[in-house]
């Protein structure tokens, strides 16, 4: 019966895991903080100064463990400050400004046991070859967002991320992309199954927890964690799903699995070879995206 035996059903059902013990056991590894951010002062009288919250400006100091790959001036590019979300843990967010008047501004949700610094020179990268700014936040316990990682502050996260991309630079939502890498799909789906956005990229997603745990299972059960199977056919916008082969992680079957439940999906790039960390590697993960932003988004639009 859904691929479990009579003696795994009886443990699941008579002694169900929590979802926080799911999601415990998959994900949330954050590393050592590798950067921090510091206000910088504020004109003496200003609004920010008087507040004394989130606003403001900060400044991005990385340590030698976020291996930095350029130069001051792309540092300066970055934009780092703090938000608070729904359940009243501070985000650390960062924007980089890759190329100015972008259509595009993707918000990106990192994969597990990284952090917003050791992040920062891929982002600057990435946006550059596909044309995009970039947007990132850390999930709570990682980086400098305080609280700890667990699934539902991934959701209350990724939505102050979202609120604060859309008020603080007044991004509007058909011009967000939202990009989901790894642990980081689950908020991903969960935000684009309610918000309509320009497109949605899921790269080397999972279908949810328990599938992860237990490969053979077929149905959703209520203790489940991270659901994405369950919310990624309400998804509106246009789902780009990318996924290596040879997946060590989280198996290639769950991109598949995703891709014949998502109605918006569009032609996927299966990555022959690729595990779950080197699909940046193979030339057509930077081809694949560059025809869906440039060509069959700005066909869609048209």
């Amino acid at each position: 019966m859904n691929g479990l035996s009579v003696s795994e059903l009886c443990c699941l059902f008579c002694c169900p895991p929590c979802p926080s013990r799911i999601a415990a056991k998959l994900a949330f590894l954050p590393p050592e903080p590798t950067y921090a951010v510091v206000p910088e002062p504020e004109p003496v009288g200003s609004t920010s100064s008087l507040r004394g919250g989130t606003a403001g400006r900060w400044k991005l100091h990385l340590t030698d463990r976020a291996d930095f790959q350029y130069a001051q001036r792309e540092l300066d590019t970055i934009e780092v400050f703090l938000t608070k979300s729904g359940r009243g843990n501070r985000v650390g967010c960062m924007y980089i400004r890759c190329v100015p008047g972008a259509r595009f501004t993707v918000l990106f949700s990192h994969g597990n046991a990284v952090d917003l610094g050791q992040m920062s020179s891929f982002y600057i990268g990435l946006g550059t070859r596909i044309n995009c700014n970039i947007f990132s936040y850390d999930y709570s316990g990682y980086g400098v967002s305080t609280g700890k990682p667990s699934e539902k502050n991934l959701y209350a996260d990724i939505d102050a991320a979202w609120q604060a991309l859309r008020t603080r630079y007044g991004i509007s939502p058909e011009n967000i992309i939202l990009y989901g890498q790894s642990i980081g799909t689950v908020p991903t789906v969960d935000l684009a199954s309610r918000y309509e956005c320009a497109a949605v990229v899921l790269h080397s997603p999972l279908t949810s927890g328990m599938r992860v745990a237990f490969p053979d299972t077929k149905k959703t059960y209520c203790f489940d964690a991270f659901p994405n199977i369950e919310k990624v056919s309400k998804i509106t916008s246009p789902v780009l799903i990318i996924h290596g082969t040879e997946d060590e992680v989280i198996d290639f079957s769950h991109g598949l699995a995703l891709y014949e439940r998502c109605p918006k999906a569009v032609e996927p790039l299966w990555v022959e070879g690729a595990g779950h960390n080197d699909i940046e590697l193979y030339s057509q993960y930077l081809e694949r995206l560059r025809k869906f932003i440039s060509q069959e988004l700005a066909s869609q639009r048209n």
